[in-house]
């Protein structure tokens, strides 16, 4: 999610994270994990979730991804935050409904809390991303130990939710990337993950605003970000339920981010 302050729902989860993060920050890296996965289906997933743990994932590039693995019609949508028992299974309807294959960007503390939700995501053919432990916004600014664990941390919990199956990518909350945390998540075979369309349903700007700044900031590149979690998400629902099929009749394609 782009950087923003002031809202009260990643305050709690930052709380609800200190915790982890006293018991984990001396430990800078985490080696353990299951099988990546890979490919547009829940079968691909599942099939590529079986290597074994102690194989380490292979490293992809550290560069930020914007681009689409289906070309230059291609739009990638990414869901961030969640997930959330309300919004996320709304969110996962729609994208049924239209045939639509997502990115979904997750909190660690937020898929340990609701691991069905995560299995769903998986069930659906959508991809998995690490957003870390407590959405910190300011993670530039703290030291490597501090995104190592936030990074790592999240990336245990959410394979361990998912059932084996690991986030392919890491984005950093408020696009606060270093050049540590790329090499580190790239290493874990994350690749990093950018945007170039924010909606900003975050401030809740209503439904037709959001709609519109999809349809007028599209041309800057593939990949949208949207919102599960973190508060009232009607308004992402609706406009997705809006836009999903108008980038159809525009001639666009739904892909993944390029790994």
């Amino acid at each position: 999610m782009s950087r923003h302050g002031g809202r009260g729902w990643h305050g709690r989860v930052f709380a609800v994270a200190v915790g982890v993060t006293a018991a984990a920050t001396a430990t800078a890296l985490w080696t353990a994990g299951a099988g990546s996965a890979e490919g547009h289906s829940a079968r691909d997933t599942a099939a590529h979730s079986t290597a074994p743990a102690d194989r380490a994932p292979a490293k992809v590039s550290v560069d930020i991804a914007h681009a689409s693995d289906h070309g230059a019609r291609g739009v990638n949508i990414t869901i961030d935050d969640g997930p959330d028992p309300t919004w996320t299974p709304q969110v996962l309807k729609v994208l049924k409904e239209n045939g639509v294959k997502a990115t979904f960007c997750m909190v660690g503390t937020q898929a340990e809390a609701h691991p069905d939700l995560v299995k769903a995501v998986l069930a659906d053919g959508h991809r998995l991303c690490d957003h870390t432990v407590s959405h910190d916004v300011t993670m530039d600014k703290k030291s490597e130990a501090y995104q190592s664990q936030q990074i790592l941390d999240a990336e245990r919990m959410i394979t361990k939710a998912s059932g084996g199956v690991r986030p392919q990518y890491y984005r950093a909350p408020g696009g606060a990337f270093t050049p540590y945390s790329r090499d580190l998540a790239a290493s874990r075979g994350m690749r990093p993950l950018g945007w170039n369309v924010d909606t900003k349903d975050f401030e809740h700007p209503g439904t037709a605003a959001i709609v519109a700044t999809v349809k007028r900031e599209i041309s800057n590149g593939p990949t949208v970000l949207f919102h599960d979690a973190g508060g009232d998400r009607s308004e992402t629902v609706e406009a997705l339920r809006q836009l999903l099929p108008w980038f159809k009749e525009q001639g666009y394609s739904f892909g993944f981010p390029v790994r």
